[in-house]
């Protein structure tokens, strides 16, 4: 791996290049992925059809046939191994107790003269669930999207999954039935999002649309958005590490490997004060790469987007990381809790060496789908809160607005709005 010291006279040159690593050029996709989205409000269904004929290389042959049928979910989870059966039931408890804890309550204040002020906090109606397909299946996200939108009491669930060649991952099936889900299209890329926004004679038009993708999905979900909500836009997947000397070598590596493996495209980034930690860690990734399945994929992200970084102090390291703002972000350090009043922007913070990322990923229970390129700056991991809306509540009594109003009536009088002056004080006569 490449290894920087922050003393390096090129070290900001090399720095500003990890900022922008996995940037995602959408500008150079946008106006193919604004002719698919309105060829599908234009056409529905119909569009869909030639769209998945186009790029997932089958035909539908009919609208019924974007449609997974509930007993191909059941008998999927029917053979699934018992241990893996008991692993799937594991991590959707822990995901549910967590986003339980998450979910935010309505509430009602009473003033002394009679107001009264609160907040109301509802479902939306219909989600709609992006799970990505294709060279591999996730069924780890389907349960992280789905689960904090049944916390949250979503009415009706929506899932589209790409499936090429009409080819549908059984375990991602068995994770549908888990989630006793019962909507779910083999509809992939831009067309999925862009169905779920408009909706179609199948596909019902959604409120919110959640879930990680590829360059087109994150587009398309950009370009709907205000028409529908949306989680936030994702990019490739990164890790970053915060180490003192105390972080075994190993250890370190495996877990930038972890996230290299995703794609050619994924970003693998350790901060440390050791440069001596440094030094191992490289060579521990040049090991254990030739011991990988997805060697050649994690080889090139490891050389194009990983970096290890030796600060001079554990207060430079947290400053750097929090300009880098990781999607994943590992402390390990000999006391990591000290650390974390300082660190401001991580999707998701991992503390102390026995809690790797991928623990995270599968049964840890908070949200495995989170801001990635720096976005951890403004965007939160997914969770109920993307599942829900809140209305104010308001009620004044004739104490009250007798109180307050002509307050009101002047500041309306000062923006020139005369029916908001007279409104008030009509009540106030």
């Amino acid at each position: 791996m490449k290894i920087f010291k922050t003393t390096d006279n090129n070290f900001q040159e090399e720095f500003d290049k990890l900022l922008v690593r996995g940037a995602m050029d959408i500008d150079s996709v946008t106006a193919t992925v604004n002719s698919l989205l309105k060829d599908i409000k234009d056409n529905g269904n119909k569009a869909v059809k030639e769209q998945i004929t186009k790029f997932d290389r089958w035909s539908p042959a009919s609208d019924k046939a974007l449609e997974v049928s509930t007993d191909d979910m059941k008998k999927a989870y029917e053979n699934i191994d018992d241990n893996l059966k008991s692993a799937l039931h594991l991590a959707y408890d822990r995901i549910e107790s967590y986003h339980q804890k998450l979910m935010p309550k309505s509430w009602i204040d009473f003033e002394d003269n009679g107001n009264m002020l609160g907040q109301k906090v509802t479902s939306v109606d219909r989600a709609g669930l992006y799970i990505p397909g294709g060279k591999a299946a996730y069924p780890s996200s389907l349960l992280m999207n789905a689960i904090p939108a049944i916390v949250a009491g979503v009415k009706e669930i929506i899932v589209c999954t790409p499936t090429p060649d009409d080819d549908i991952n059984e375990l991602l099936l068995a994770a549908c039935h888990l989630c006793k889900l019962i909507r779910v299209y083999k509809v992939g890329g831009a067309s999925a999002i862009g169905a779920m926004a408009y909706g179609t004679e199948t596909i019902p038009k959604v409120d919110v649309i959640t879930g990680p993708g590829n360059i087109f999905v994150a587009t398309a979900k950009k370009l709907v958005y205000g028409e529908v909500n949306i989680d936030m836009i994702a990019g490739p997947s990164e890790i970053g590490i915060l180490a003192d000397s105390s972080a075994r070598a190993d250890f370190m590596a495996i877990d930038l490997l972890s996230q290299a493996e995703h794609d050619e495209m994924a970003s693998s980034i350790m901060i440390t004060t050791d440069e001596k930690l440094a030094n191992s860690v490289s060579d521990e990734v040049e090991r254990l790469l030739k011991t990988l399945g997805r060697e050649k994929i994690a080889r090139k992200s490891i050389e194009e987007r990983g970096a290890i970084i030796i600060a001079k102090s554990m207060d430079e390291a947290i400053t750097l990381m929090n300009d880098i703002a990781p999607e994943h972000l590992e402390v390990v350090t000999k006391n990591p809790m000290e650390l974390l009043a300082k660190i401001r922007h991580a999707g998701a913070i991992f503390l102390g060496a026995y809690t790797p990322e991928p623990i995270g990923d599968y049964v840890a229970g908070p949200n495995h789908t989170l801001p990635t390129g720096g976005t951890a700056k403004f965007y939160s991991p997914l969770s109920v809160d993307n599942f829900l809306k809140k209305s104010s509540i308001i009620s004044m009594s004739r104490e009250g607005i007798n109180e307050i109003g002509e307050a009101c009536a002047l500041i309306a009088n000062t923006e020139g709005l005369t029916a908001h002056e007279e409104s008030v004080r009509m009540r106030l006569r």
